[in-house]
C-alpha cells in the first residue's frame, strides 16, 4: 500500500488522527473531510480506500485528505482498512469514522473528548450517541437509535463490558497498540469487539452530551427488520462461536 501525500511520523502529542474507511463513498467523503475544516486543534485525515469502483479517491484528494492509501488488494474485513490506517497515523489519539458520519461542531466536541482524556487518566477510548440526520430520520430511525443508545450507555458505562459502532470511536493510540487493533478476520461486529478488548485495557465511555450524525442510508436501504436480523444474527455468531455470520463486509455496509 502507497499514500499519495504524508507517510506516518512521530507520534503528535495530543494530536488526532482520523481515520475513515471507504468503499465507493464518491457521494459522502468530500463532506467528511471538509467538516474538519473548521478544527483548530491539530490533526490528521486518513482516507483508507478499499479499491473503490467510483471516483472515492479522487474527490478525497481534492477534499486534500492529508493522507490516502489505496492498497494493491481489496481488504477482506473493514478492520484490516482501519488497521491499516492505523500504520500511517500520527496522532495521540485515533478517531475512527464512516464515510457519512457528521458532528455539527467538531471544535467543541473534539476539545470536550480531549479534555476528558486529560482529566481521566484511566479513560482510554470515547464513542457517542448516534442519530439519523434530521432531515432524513424517521420515527422508526429514532426508536430504533434510542434503544441503541441506552445499550450504549449501560454496556459501557454501567457493565464496562464495550459496545460501539465504527460510525465514531476515539481511543488513545497507545491503547490500540495494546489490544493490537481490530480484529481482521471479523466481517461485523470487529466495531464493539474492539471497545470489548479496550475495556480489558482501562476505562471506556459511552458520552451522552456527544452526538454523532448519519446518513442511515442501510436501514432505509434493506429495511430495519432485515438489518436488525443481521445485527442480531453476526453478534450471536460472534457471541458464541467467535466468528462473523457475513462473509463480506462491503455487503453489509
Amino acid at each position: 500500500m502507497q499514500p499519495s501525500q504524508t507517510e506516518k511520523g512521530a507520534q503528535g502529542i495530543g494530536m488526532v488522527s482520523v481515520i475513515i474507511p471507504t468503499f465507493n463513498e464518491e457521494k459522502y467523503i468530500a463532506d467528511a473531510i471538509k467538516q474538519f475544516e473548521k478544527l483548530t486543534i491539530k490533526h490528521e485525515i486518513i482516507v483508507t480506500d478499499d479499491k473503490s469502483t467510483d471516483n472515492t479517491v479522487a474527490v478525497a484528494r481534492a477534499s486534500q485528505a492529508t493522507v490516502i492509501l489505496v492498497p494493491e488488494q481489496k481488504h477482506r474485513t473493514i478492520a484490516a482498512n482501519r488497521n491499516e490506517g492505523r500504520r500511517y497515523a500520527s496522532g495521540e489519539f485515533l478517531v475512527f469514522m464512516d464515510g457519512d458520519s457528521r458532528i455539527n461542531d467538531v471544535e467543541v466536541f473534539f476539545k470536550h473528548c480531549l479534555e476528558r482524556f486529560e482529566k481521566e487518566k484511566r479513560l482510554v477510548a470515547i464513542t457517542a450517541r448516534l442519530r439519523v440526520l434530521p432531515d432524513l430520520e424517521t420515527f422508526v430511525d429514532s426508536v430504533i437509535y434510542d434503544i441503541f443508545n441506552f445499550v450504549l450507555g449501560v454496556k459501557n458505562n454501567l457493565f464496562h463490558k464495550g459496545e460501539a459502532s465504527g460510525k465514531f470511536q476515539m481511543m488513545r493510540a497507545t491503547s490500540f497498540d495494546a489490544v493490537h487493533g481490530f480484529r481482521e478476520d471479523l466481517v461485523s461486529r470487529e466495531d464493539a469487539n474492539m471497545f470489548q478488548k479496550l475495556a480489558r485495557v482501562g476505562s471506556i465511555s459511552s458520552d451522552n452530551s456527544l452526538t454523532v450524525f448519519h446518513f442511515g442510508r442501510r436501514a432505509h436501504k434493506i429495511g430495519w427488520p432485515k438489518l436488525l436480523w443481521i445485527w442480531m444474527r453476526d453478534s450471536f455468531a460472534v457471541a458464541f462461536f467467535n466468528t462473523s455470520a457475513s462473509k463480506e463486509w462491503t455487503d453489509i455496509r
